[in-house]
């Protein structure tokens, strides 16, 4: 099923631009400096290309340290996957996302609307949780521009992009974004 709220939302950031700016850039999960800053209470994190190869169920290895580390600092239900895939309604009875549970040890959001469009669903699973009740309490750290830091500026949270993740994407779109942000 297409990304509707990607689409219609990627349209926004040709009137205003500092909807896909980052606060703060990193080549991948490994260099993310944990505890981010004492304002963070709650991480929402992007899966695929983020924290695990693309359309794996568990964490890359080479980032189990980092991971580790996160859900240390970051217990419970501060951390929150948030994937268009797993969680959303592509995810035939769940399946995606409860394995994804089990490997990671990390809630992922069930969602209705995809990315970047899910933020209503994030702000209120932080504010049930007793995690987060402000935007600027949350980190969305993710792999792409137009929905994951578009998603984190929509929200007024701060926006963390992984300018390659796991692997450096050869997707035409994602080199686009890395062009893009050549202008930030």
């Amino acid at each position: 099923m297409g990304n509707i709220s990607g689409t219609f939302n990627a349209s926004k950031a040709l009137f205003k631009p500092s909807l896909i700016k980052p606060q703060l850039t990193y080549s991948n999960f490994n260099e993310l400096p944990i505890p981010l800053n004492n304002k963070i209470k709650a991480i929402v994190l992007d899966k695929d290309n983020c924290i695990a190869y693309p359309h794996e169920t568990h964490i890359w290895e080479a980032y189990t340290d980092q991971w580790e580390k996160l859900k240390r600092v970051y217990p419970g239900k501060a951390l929150l996957i948030v994937s268009n895939t797993a969680g959303s309604n592509d995810d035939k009875a769940l399946k995606g996302s409860k394995i994804i549970e089990t490997n990671t040890g990390v809630h992922v959001l069930r969602h209705s609307t995809k990315k970047p469009g899910c933020h209503q669903e994030i702000m209120q699973y932080f504010r049930d949780n007793k995690i987060a009740g402000k935007p600027d309490e949350i980190a969305v750290i993710g792999d792409r521009l137009f929905t994951d830091i578009m998603m984190a500026n929509l929200m007024n949270s701060c926006g963390i992009w992984l300018k390659y993740g796991v692997v450096k994407s050869i997707n035409p779109l994602m080199m686009f974004e890395r062009f893009l942000s050549r202008f930030f």
